[in-house]
């Protein structure tokens, strides 16, 4: 029997509709989801997690509990919460705290209830359990064995801890293996960015001026598709590599001051805040659109906009309007959060079964190794708590979905290995 806190629990089959689509579509969990309900290789732990809940964390939560994990879940952002799909994880049997459109209060729970719990692997987006734990739950960190973190911004938010000597038990920096980032943040985020926006606004790409501020893997992604749906690109960035690589990629390079009078779309994917602020507001075009595919929702500054604006209402389901002092209107699409989760359905099933196949296998590492993995003295310095995921990880996930497409790819002779790498 759960203990949970949901919207609607009659919801449940609708939710389940969903999960078995994704399920048919995420061939890497179904064959860990054998796997671990043969080996059971978290038989007796307990798994907090806050992810997105929709129906592919759905599915790594299932995976999670056939392994034998008592799972407690909650949501890494308000409106990115599916309440069919939580309510389907309950009828499963599954703990889960999370609504849509929850209150800061109502989130806070959700991350509390799991937490109390008493965890011993955490899996977390965004770095929200982790900062919890450590802030308001120290008597609880004995029983951690460690965590996975999902997002670049959970990793900056790790790696300020570990620097600062307060992160005190291992990490998997799952975000940095190859089959995450290099596909979830630039295929992924590129795809369901725009998803979000084309089915909230019904508007044309084609021929618009895009802003993408920040070009890591995600703005990467973000300014491809732009380009491929036909608009104009320009970049912002900070650092001055990444500038150069987007100007070589073939698109404009700007501060957000000179971008501001030119877009008609703004996406921003840098992790920061207040990267769109009061002075760029002032000087953006009538009906300028801004939205956000960063994890939190200071990216663009919708306290700054609410200060400005003379009037605001809704325009559009899930699109706000607000006029300014020169009479020109700006849309925010979600409130300023993450678009492809609060405006659609994030990431496409595919993308997903690599970085939560990642996940799983990087939870069993944590169990496996957990004898050697914690360091007997926190003090040994920055980076003693970040653990990367093993390459044997990222090449077993490649394999295995190389091998899902019917692919295969040469091996190195053992005379080329010695070539290579000699005796």
């Amino acid at each position: 029997m759960s203990i949970s806190m949901i919207r609607n629990p009659e919801l449940w089959e609708s939710g389940e509709l969903k999960i078995n689509w994704v399920r048919h579509h995420m061939p890497l969990l179904e064959g860990l989801d054998r796997e671990f309900l043969d080996t059971k290789p978290f038989k007796g732990l307990k798994v907090a997690l806050s992810v997105h809940l929709e129906a592919k964390t759905a599915r790594l939560c299932e995976i999670l509990a056939h392994g034998g994990a008592e799972m407690f879940i909650t949501g890494s952002n308000p409106l990115s919460t599916q309440d069919d799909v939580a309510a389907a994880l309950v009828h499963e049997g599954l703990n889960v705290f999370a609504v849509h459109g929850a209150t800061p209060e109502e989130y806070e729970s959700g991350i509390r209830r799991v937490i109390e719990a008493g965890p011993n692997i955490i899996i977390d987006d965004g770095g929200d359990l982790v900062n919890m734990i450590h802030e308001n739950y120290p008597e609880l960190i004995p029983g951690v064995i460690g965590g996975c973190e999902e997002t670049t911004t959970g990793i900056l938010r790790l790696q300020a801890m570990d620097k600062a000597g307060k992160l005190q038990f291992p990490m998997m920096l799952v975000n940095d293996a190859a089959c995450k980032h290099f596909f979830d943040n630039r295929y992924g985020t590129g795809q369901s960015v725009w998803d979000g926006i084309n089915r909230t606004t019904n508007l044309i790409v084609a021929g618009k001026d895009v802003v993408v501020a920040g070009y890591g893997w995600c703005g990467k992604g973000v300014a491809m598709r732009a380009k491929g749906l036909g608009a104009r690109v320009i970049v912002t960035e900070v650092d001055p590599i990444k500038a150069m690589e987007a100007v070589m990629d073939g698109f404009r390079v700007m501060n957000m001051a000179q971008a501001a009078p030119v877009g008609d779309i703004f996406v921003t994917v840098t992790g920061c805040e207040d990267v769109i602020t009061k002075e760029h507001f002032l000087n953006m075009k009538d009906g300028a659109i801004c939205c956000n595919a960063g994890h939190f929702d200071c990216e663009v500054s919708v306290r700054d906009l609410k200060k400005l604006a003379t009037g605001e209402k809704p325009a559009r389901n899930n699109i706000q309007e607000y006029t300014l002092p020169n009479g020109r209107k700006i849309y925010i699409i979600a409130e300023g959060r993450l678009v492809n989760l609060a405006a659609g359905d994030g990431h496409p099933a595919e993308i997903m079964d690599m970085s939560f196949a990642i996940q799983a296998l990087s939870a069993k590492y944590l169990v496996d190794n957990r004898k050697t993995l914690r360091p007997f003295d926190s003090a040994q310095g920055p980076g003693a708590m970040l653990h990367n995921v093993p390459a044997e990880i990222d090449r077993e996930v490649a394999l295995r979905k190389l091998a899902d497409w019917g692919i295969s790819i040469d091996t190195l002779t053992e005379k080329q290995k010695i070539y290579l790498y000699g005796e």
